[in-house]
């Protein structure tokens, strides 16, 4: 008898009917949903291709949107298979802004060696929703051969999505000055790749003048072992004219094939699966609180702390004995 998930073959055969609803198992709060994605999961491991996973950050405004439509569709035509994976920082419970990513990258949308999928962050920090990196397993799993992780907004919390991609770019605007003091260093000491978009037009004198800055910091900023000479490195691109596309492109192969050789791909991504582990039994213990009982003694506990009846600690002390007891 096959105990196989009805979703596994034709996941495995690159349907992408089956890869959303996949998705959509995993990210599903469901106790049921839990168990049936996680015995799908399990089935799928070592099944696929490897995915060059690539994390993508930016402010507001900077043509996020714009950009991955030209990168993806420059990819899909050299006959790559091309998933993004957009969190939205909306919630679960509204679905999300699939009309506004589709509307954004309508050309993109409609190609058939793409897939576009927006996931509710659900208040998860740094942008990244718990099941993204499922969710790219599963991409994986379905044949795709690039998996783009856009996270919203850029911030310090923003290097969780380096836990959960091979390459990190970090898109930004030109400018100057102000603006590049309010980038975090967070985010620069994690970049592989700074892209300064809409180098076109009026800005492109700017634009030069921004990747030379940028440049400039991240020699100042930092060296990893992790990092070939040259790395982590400046360019300026233009969506809106798909200028310099084909060299980010080639700069992130670049960079790959150099961690693949040196042994850096294999130690990154075995970091990365030891980290979402204890994510998991972080995440299984703090579920432990979500309880009726739980929830009350933590309110009756909450209260005497305000009063000044009970100390944080011993409150504290007392809860964690409850749930030790659970």
């Amino acid at each position: 008898m096959d105990t196989r998930d009805p979703l596994h073959d034709p996941l495995l055969a690159g349907d992408r009917r089956a890869l959303a609803r996949a998705i959509t198992l995993v990210e599903s709060t469901r106790a049921d949903h839990r168990e049936r994605a996680a015995a799908l999961l399990d089935g799928l491991r070592g099944a696929g291709g490897e995915a060059l996973r690539i994390g993508l950050s930016g402010t507001p405004g900077v043509g996020k949107s714009t950009f991955i439509e030209a990168f993806g569709l420059m990819l899909t035509g050299q006959g790559k298979r091309v998933a993004v994976l957009a969190v939205d920082p909306s919630s679960a419970r509204t679905g999300g802004s699939i009309l506004g990513d589709k509307t954004r990258m309508e050309q993109l949308s409609r190609e058939p060696r793409a897939f576009i999928r927006p996931s509710p962050s659900a208040s998860h920090l740094g942008g990244v929703a718990r099941r993204t990196r499922e969710a790219v397993a599963l991409c994986e799993a379905a044949g795709f051969d690039v998996v783009l992780i856009e996270t919203v907004g850029v911030g310090q919390s923003e290097t969780l999505v380096a836990q959960i991609s091979d390459l990190f770019v970090l898109l930004l605007a030109p400018a100057g000055g102000d603006e590049l003091q309010g980038v975090k260093r967070g985010i620069m000491e994690i970049a592989d790749l700074i892209l300064v978009n809409k180098a076109d037009g009026d800005l492109r004198a700017t634009a030069t003048r921004t990747v030379a800055d940028y440049a400039g910091a991240l020699r100042l900023l930092r060296k990893r072992p992790t990092d070939p000479e040259g790395f982590p490195k400046a360019l300026p691109v233009s969506a809106l004219e798909s200028a310099g596309l084909a060299r980010a492109w080639d700069e992130m192969r670049s960079l790959a094939d150099w961690r693949r050789a040196e042994g850096h791909w294999d130690a990154t991504r075995a970091g990365q699966a030891a980290h979402w582990f204890e994510e998991e039994v972080r995440a299984g213990l703090l579920a432990r609180l979500d309880t009726p009982e739980a929830r009350a003694r933590m309110a009756d506990l909450a209260r005497e702390v305000a009063t000044g009846t009970r100390a944080a600690r011993a409150a504290a002390t007392d809860m964690l004995q409850m749930l030790r007891g659970a």
